[in-house]
């Protein structure tokens, strides 16, 4: 890993390996592809937009709301014994069916505004989670960067392990043939074995490392642990052409009109803010207006038959009923509840107001950190690729003395870990320098291509 965030990587032109696969059997990925599989597959995404899609029901119903409410019932009802004859309207001992039937409808006229503030809210509850939906895009987006690079970076790192364990190896040999030759002791075969297992360990640890990189990625992407592919490394010989010369002012002023973090919070400070307004309808009067249409029908069972009953039809015409009325509620006292609703409604508004604030103050903070690691990445590339050539020039000149008898195996192997070290160095430098211009493309809103 880089020092905080360490996003490294490979040479130019090559297809990092995962595991020993071969390339052949293996899917071959660009980062606009994992970019791409990683905003279509990744569950993340999916609740972000399930969420949306919950605010945009609740929009449509708030609206539903506005349209008038119709019932119908129907109510029989079987009597037994005494009781009022619905025909003849005199008490009778005899058992009854009465059934009625009512249809009524009533619309709200006036409830303080608050219904259209609720429908202003929740279309603004809609678009932040819209926005939400967008900042977890963008979130992910800048994982699989950082996941990208440093799979480009352990695959370098493998590389060059594997390079230095070549080398161990070729001097172990060197030294045993010498040794057999009587012209060195077994203190210098122990030094050789020595940086055999130093760079054996190495490796070890560089495969691990690579392995749970390319896991780490496979992870965003939702792809299973059995499927193997392989990361396309970009064309980085000319890395300083990466940098940006944007300063942190241009970058924040252009962060705040386009970055979905900043929406997200100004949307729901909004949203708060009209939350209030809802909360004030209930001050207000209210006002209704209903109307309905009622009937009935009764039969009574009169087993012998002396009773003559009116006709189903008849029934329901002469008993048809109609109304329509309207309803004024003024409220006077609630036990403060219109008023504590009200009250939380502010607290909330200043508390998002605060968080508001906030995303921006932390946006500004990474921005002007962001710029200052670039320069500083910007200034370690150059010093770390001119040590690695000063320790490459450094290691053949002892080699080549080594190779003639002219120093001795600890001074080689000493020269050997100076260029190791120096070329770990600049493999890190190097793509520090390309991810800290990436996260500054990433808030000036540009795609993020190598």
């Amino acid at each position: 890993m880089f020092t905080q965030t360490k996003f490294f990587s490979g040479s130019a032109l090559l297809v990092a390996l995962c595991l020993g696969q071969s390339v052949s059997a293996q899917e071959v990925i660009t980062i606009q592809q994992a970019v791409d599989n990683t905003l279509k597959n990744n569950l993340t995404i999916k609740q972000a937009q399930f969420s949306a899609a919950i605010s945009d029901e609740n929009l449509t119903q708030s609206k539903y709301a506005l349209y008038p409410n119709l019932n119908a019932s129907v109510n029989p009802n079987l009597t037994f014994g005494r009781g009022l004859d619905q025909t003849t309207f005199q008490v009778t001992n005899q058992t009854s069916l009465f059934t009625s039937g009512n249809l009524s409808t009533n619309i709200d006229l006036f409830q303080g505004f608050s219904k259209i503030n609720q429908i202003r809210q929740n279309k603004t509850i809609l678009e932040a989670d819209k926005s939400n939906v967008d900042k977890v895009k963008n979130d992910l987006i800048l994982n699989v960067v950082t996941a990208y690079l440093q799979v480009l970076y352990n695959t370098d790192l493998e590389r060059a392990s594997k390079e230095q364990l070549d080398i161990a190896n070729k001097t172990l040999v060197r030294e045993n043939a010498l040794l057999d030759a009587g012209n060195k002791t077994l203190a210098d075969i122990s030094q050789a074995k020595s940086q055999v297992a130093i760079a054996e360990l190495n490796l070890t640890n560089a495969q691990n490392a690579l392995s749970i990189s390319y896991l780490t990625l496979g992870q965003l992407m939702e792809m299973q642990p059995n499927q193997k592919f392989v990361v396309q490394a970009p064309l980085i010989d000319n890395v300083k052409a990466a940098t940006s010369t944007a300063n942190p002012d241009e970058i924040f002023n252009n962060a705040l009109n386009i970055f979905p973090d900043i929406k997200l919070a100004t949307l729901r400070s909004l949203a708060a803010k009209q939350a209030i307004a809802v909360a004030k309808g209930a001050y207000l009067p209210s006002l209704s207006l209903g109307a309905g249409i009622n009937t009935s029908y009764s039969y009574q069972f009169d087993y012998k038959g002396l009773n003559p009953q009116s006709s189903f039809a008849d029934q329901i015409d002469q008993r048809l009923g109609q109304s329509v009325g309207m309803s004024l509620q003024i409220p006077i006292f609630n036990g403060f509840t219109a008023r504590s609703s009200v009250r939380r409604a502010k607290i909330t508004y200043q508390n998002t107001l605060t968080s508001e604030q906030l995303a921006k103050n932390n946006l500004n903070k990474v921005i002007f950190q962001a710029t200052t690691d670039l320069k500083a990445a910007e200034s370690r590339y150059g010093s770390t690729q001119n040590a690695f050539n000063a320790q490459k020039d450094a290691f053949y000149v002892v080699e080549q003395r080594y190779n003639v008898g002219l120093v001795n195996s600890l001074d080689y192997s000493t020269a050997q870990t100076n260029r190791n070290k120096a070329e770990i160095d600049f493999i890190q430098a190097k793509y520090d320098l390309l991810f800290r211009a990436k996260v500054i493309d990433y808030y000036l809103g540009k795609q993020i291509t190598f």
